[in-house]
């Protein structure tokens, strides 16, 4: 038995095969960062979660009972990867959604794995994706479980000195990266991606959002996004990232971004590096 996944509150590695999140989807999840048995973002993927369950119209686990579950997989993990799966739990073939809820529950936790040191102060490579995100309004900014385009567009490269790849909507709007959200600076103001169709709202962007009010969310061309000043990408586990190349633009570190990762560190927030 895996010491480090619980199912409903109990050691377990099975679900259901009438599992609705295994047949369609049917349900949320979030991923956090947990150091020293801390995790600094909690409040915010519990509200996304939250948000997620209105939308969906799931009932809403209990973030005190999720936080004790979350503590259990991660007993003997000094820093810590947590995966919190919420599922509408088992139910009659259909899309029709049983009237009777009993949510599944997966809490998982594995040690995370850090990115190179150099890849924080340099920057990393990224690969623009010819998968694009699809626009659905009622789903943009949640963390639901289908994500096949994720999916799709991270098997367009296998270079392992590539990061990330960049996703774009079919109206050729930057959107996000595959697993983390993307930030330009322009004239010294911050800009991120509208995520009103389409794209997932980061815990990390958002604690960002806060700390730098004068941040504008808009649409964003590709264009656009190579003619910044800087880029990086924004992430729950990752932290705060800078791009070195992206579509043959090259940008050397910049001092700007170096200054907020430097804050994020000193906040206590994922994974801070600013220098190799």
């Amino acid at each position: 038995m895996n010491p480090h996944r619980r199912i409903n509150g109990q050691p377990g590695d099975r679900i259901a095969a009438d599992d609705r999140g295994l047949s369609y989807g049917d349900g949320l999840f979030e991923t956090v960062w947990v150091h020293e048995h801390q995790a600094p973002l909690w409040p915010r993927h519990m509200a996304r979660l939250a948000e997620g369950c209105r939308r969906l119209d799931l009932p809403l686990p209990d973030p005190d009972w999720l936080w004790q579950e979350t503590l259990l997989v991660v007993a003997d993990l000094a820093c810590a990867v947590v995966r919190i799966t919420w599922t509408r739990g088992g139910g009659p073939r259909g899309y029709a959604t049983p009237v009777q809820v009993q949510p599944t529950c997966i809490v998982s936790a594995a040690s995370h794995t850090p990115w190179p040191a150099d890849w924080y102060h340099h920057g990393i490579r990224m690969h623009v994706c010819r998968t694009r995100l699809a626009s659905q309004p009622a789903l943009a900014g949640i963390k639901h479980l289908n994500r096949l385009e994720q999916v799709l567009a991270r098997r367009e490269w296998q270079d392992p000195t590539v990061g990330e790849g960049l996703m774009l909507d079919f109206d050729d709007r930057v959107i996000s990266a595959t697993a983390a959200n993307m930030f330009a600076l322009v004239d010294g103001r911050l800009h991120t991606p509208a995520l009103d169709r389409c794209g997932v709202a980061g815990t990390a962007r958002a604690r960002l959002l806060d700390d730098c009010p004068d941040a504008v969310e808009t649409d964003m061309t590709l264009d656009t996004l190579l003619a910044a000043d800087a880029v990086f990408i924004t992430s729950a586990v990752r932290g705060i990232v800078p791009v070195c190349e992206l579509a043959g633009r090259i940008w050397p570190p910049s001092a700007q971004v170096a200054q907020i990762q430097t804050a994020w560190r000193d906040a206590g927030l994922p994974p801070g590096q600013v220098s190799a």
